[in-house]
This record gives C-alpha cells, structure tokens and sequence, in this order.
C-alpha cells in the first residue's frame, strides 16, 4: 500500500532527561519534538522532565498501524525497548 506524505505516520522514542523513553506517533517529527520541548501541545509526561531526542523511528504508517505498534512498543520493558534503539 503506497501513502502521500500527508497520512504518513511516524511511530518514535524520545529519550527524556532523565534517561526515561516516551512512546508516541505522529505525522510531522520535527513539530512534535518542539511540542514536547515546549510544554505547549506535547504530552503531559514531559511536565515533570524534558524530552532531548529521538533515539528511534519508524516511518511509513498509516493512522492505524502506527497505534498498534505504538501499543506494542508500550508493551515492551525498557531492556526490550532498548534492545530495539
């Protein structure tokens, strides 16, 4: 199945400071980076800790696929998670 670049989902990792790995999806990397940076629009997880980077991604998503391997990742331990970075 081929996708525009309009419904191309990315599933990433951000390494937070605290050496903590937060799971999302998106469609526009570098606006949901600033997002998370910025405490405006980013996730309720990066109140408390800053998001430094993407340590991974995967490209070529749709909407739905993107969600359940973002579940999946959620699912993983942190030795798994990092096993897969």
């Amino acid at each position: 199945m081929t996708l525009d670049r309009e419904s191309e989902w990315f599933v990433y990792i951000i390494r937070a400071d605290d050496e903590s790995l937060y799971t999302g999806i998106t469609t526009d990397l570098d606006r949901r980076l600033k997002q998370h940076q910025s405490g405006k629009g980013g996730a309720k997880y990066f109140r408390g800790r800053s998001a430094c980077e993407y340590v991974y991604t995967e490209t070529g998503h749709s909407r739905r696929s993107a969600a359940v391997r973002e579940a999946q990742i959620k699912k993983m331990t942190r030795q798994q998670k990092c096993l897969l970075l």
